[in-house]
């Protein structure tokens, strides 16, 4: 049995990864580049690390796309000294990560009252001016939040229905639907306290 010794690094196919010190002084510097080869070299790890915690492809995607928007708005906070650049990428992830299951458990929690609230048998007539103010509030929101709102709350679907509808990724609809009833709620309470 022969042993074949593996290429020198001239006759190797993948390219030769550059210095993180380097990489990481450029990426400081607004270098653009370096942003797109720091995406080249751990976005698959970021990702990796968000479908185990989330559990969710769609999910795992936009908390990807949001720690390189992040790590590129924040780069001035970078600093080789303080470690390589991957472990402070790594830092965002888990950060993003951790966001994206608040986001989840405030989502379930709104949901689930608005089903306790939906549930409760109505003692009074519906007020035609709540009514009016929801569905004018509702018209004000930017047209795909109003498009997943309208289909999630007078149609009935679920987030999965919405996003395979409207052909958008099953975060994004999640997204929407958590902005929204924000939104909805502080507009709403503001309309109230005016009265």
């Amino acid at each position: 049995m022969t042993l074949v010794a593996p290429p020198p690094a001239a006759f190797r196919k993948e390219p030769a990864i550059e210095d993180d010190a380097e990489l990481g002084a450029r990426f400081a510097a607004g270098d653009e580049r370096a942003l797109k080869e720091m995406y080249d070299r751990w976005s698959r790890l970021v990702y990796t690390l968000a479908v185990r915690s989330l559990g969710d492809r769609a999910e795992a995607e936009d908390v990807t796309q949001r720690t390189f928007v992040s790590a590129w708005t924040s780069r001035a906070s970078f600093q080789s000294g303080k470690g390589p650049l991957g472990g402070w990428l790594v830092a965002l992830a888990r950060r993003r990560i951790a966001d994206a299951h608040e986001a989840r458990s405030r989502t379930a929690r709104i949901e689930e009252a608005m089903r306790a609230v939906a549930e409760e048998p109505v003692a009074a007539p519906v007020d035609v001016s709540d009514a009016i103010v929801l569905a004018d509030e509702i018209e004000q929101l930017e047209p795909d939040a109003r498009a997943v709102v309208t289909l999630a709350f007078y149609q009935d679907l679920t987030h999965a229905q919405i996003a395979e509808r409207l052909a958008m990724p099953l975060g994004t609809v999640k997204s929407h639907i958590r902005r929204s009833l924000t939104r909805l709620r502080s507009r709403l309470e503001a309309a109230h306290v005016a009265y």
